[in-house]
């Protein structure tokens, strides 16, 4: 029988290196509507998708602007005043037009601070100018779980 001197061995966990970069964790399959597009075409397919709101884009692909619920909200109202079952509003009527955006190499951190910020629930984010992806707060939320392992 031989014995070994060496001592126990002690394995080092391995410690994953998860990315904890925007573009890692942004959603690039993304629902977009142009502003000519009509607030009842908005209001379908945000239900459709189960999704609060998504960007506004031009026939170039850049991005104009941003519409979500709250921004529907005020053409549900307007109809309620003419008693209208339709919205035929326009995007370009109502939605955000001055977008912050974020860069795909900005860090998850940063990222989570601009949501603490600016109480926005989800910024699309821009490569040289073009829209690639959008990062909401939900996706911030289920990115965290995930990197317990990871050095902070």
């Amino acid at each position: 029988m031989v014995k070994s001197f060496q001592g126990v061995r002690v394995v080092e966990p391995k410690k994953t290196d998860a990315p904890i970069m925007v573009k890692d964790h942004m959603s690039t399959n993304l629902v977009t509507f142009y502003p000519e597009d009509s607030i009842d075409h908005v209001l379908d397919m945000l239900t459709k998708r189960k999704i609060s709101g998504a960007p506004v884009i031009n026939h170039d692909k850049k991005l104009v602007g941003i519409i979500s619920e709250v921004d529907c909200l005020k053409e549900i109202i307007k109809g309620k005043y003419s008693n209208t079952p339709s919205f035929p509003g326009k995007v370009e009527e109502h939605m955000t037009k001055d977008v912050i955006t974020l860069s795909p190499e900005m860090s998850l951190f940063d990222a989570a601070q601009k949501f603490l910020e600016l109480k926005i629930r989800r910024f699309p984010v821009l490569k040289d100018g073009q829209l690639v992806g959008q990062i909401s707060l939900s996706d911030i939320i289920r990115a965290f779980p995930k990197l317990r392992e990871t050095t902070w």
